[in-house]
């Protein structure tokens, strides 16, 4: 699909911050809002814009913060289908929040949240491990989440760089 340069625009500003005001994004597009109306009712039709979400820093709520985990997973592309239909039936848990199929070492990478370590490693040896078309896993625990998504989680405290000046 084929957009206008205002589109650009419009979704690389919506990414950042999905809960800009239409107005807001008429000023800052110099766009009339009703365009602004028009161009997201379009990009969500076509599926260009997908989903509004927010970021959660859960390790702030107390008893809410959960673990996950990125899995390296090696499959045995099928004929006719090759990878799609494995990552179909992987994407299909609950547990598994991203599905992405990679150049390199491994051929999909998984990303798997639960309650417990104990809980992400049953998912994969009960379920994941168990697909027929998967040869091998590598499972690697998050133990910080420094920045996701463009943002940067934690305490920021002071710029504590040396100031320059000539």
């Amino acid at each position: 699909m084929q957009l206008r340069e205002m589109e650009l625009d419009l979704i690389r500003i919506l990414q950042k911050d999905a809960r800009m005001s239409v107005e807001d994004l008429g000023k800052m597009l110099q766009v009339p809002t009703k365009e602004i109306e028009e161009a997201v009712e379009k990009l969500e039709k076509e599926h260009v814009l997908v989903r509004y979400s927010s970021v959660i820093d859960w390790s702030k709520v107390e008893g809410h913060e959960g673990v996950t985990a990125m899995i390296d997973v090696k499959v045995a592309p099928k004929r006719g289908v090759g990878f799609d239909e494995v990552a179909h039936r992987i994407y299909r848990y609950k547990e598994v929040k991203s599905v992405y199929l990679m150049s390199g070492a491994y051929d999909l990478s998984v990303t798997v949240e639960g309650r417990s370590m104990h809980e992400v490693a049953t998912f994969v040896s009960e379920k994941l491990s168990t697909l027929d078309s998967v040869l091998s896993t590598t499972t690697h625990f998050q133990l910080k989440k420094y920045k996701h998504d463009g943002t940067i989680f934690g305490d920021h405290g002071e710029d504590r760089r040396i100031v320059v000046s000539p």
